[in-house]
């Protein structure tokens, strides 16, 4: 599913959308063109958050959480710091995007299983798209922040 020979790890800004297993409308509900959340949808928000802490190298530039999927912008910026779960100096590594993501879609699961709600599950995999400059960048923070106007479209 990702770009052959692409590394992932590369400084670039990555469009991401992660979805519910079956399209499940776990994350609360759009009303009047906004979105509510609901205890999975407020996971799903400060998870996204914990990962922009957890990893200094990677910037979150946009985000949206709807029913069945969230939208996300990563910036990885090998400039901006290492991986501080990885100890001992040269062993530091970027973690390239897979792993970012795994990291994502496994703390949420575990904090909503926790929660109550066994039934929760991610779709396998996620898409991506590479970014590869300011016009394509704009554009796509269009949408993600239009996305709960355009639910019902």
């Amino acid at each position: 599913m990702r770009l052959a020979g692409f590394d992932y790890s590369s400084n670039r800004k990555y469009f991401v959308t992660i979805c519910v297993k079956n399209h499940n409308n776990a994350f609360g509900m759009v009303k009047n063109k906004t979105m509510h959340l609901s205890v999975n949808g407020i996971i799903a928000r400060e998870q996204w958050n914990w990962l922009g802490e957890q990893y200094p190298y990677i910037e979150l530039i946009s985000f949206v959480i709807m029913p069945d999927h969230v939208h996300g912008i990563i910036y990885i910026n090998a400039g901006m710091g290492r991986d501080p779960s990885l100890h001992g100096g040269d062993n530091q590594k970027i973690k390239p995007l897979p792993e970012l993501i795994g990291a994502y879609k496994t703390t949420v699961s575990k904090r909503i299983h926790m929660a109550g709600d066994l039934s929760f599950k991610w779709q396998n995999s996620y898409h991506d798209w590479i970014i590869r400059n300011d016009l394509s960048l704009n554009r796509i923070k269009k949408y993600i922040d239009a996305n709960p106007e355009n639910w019902m479209e």
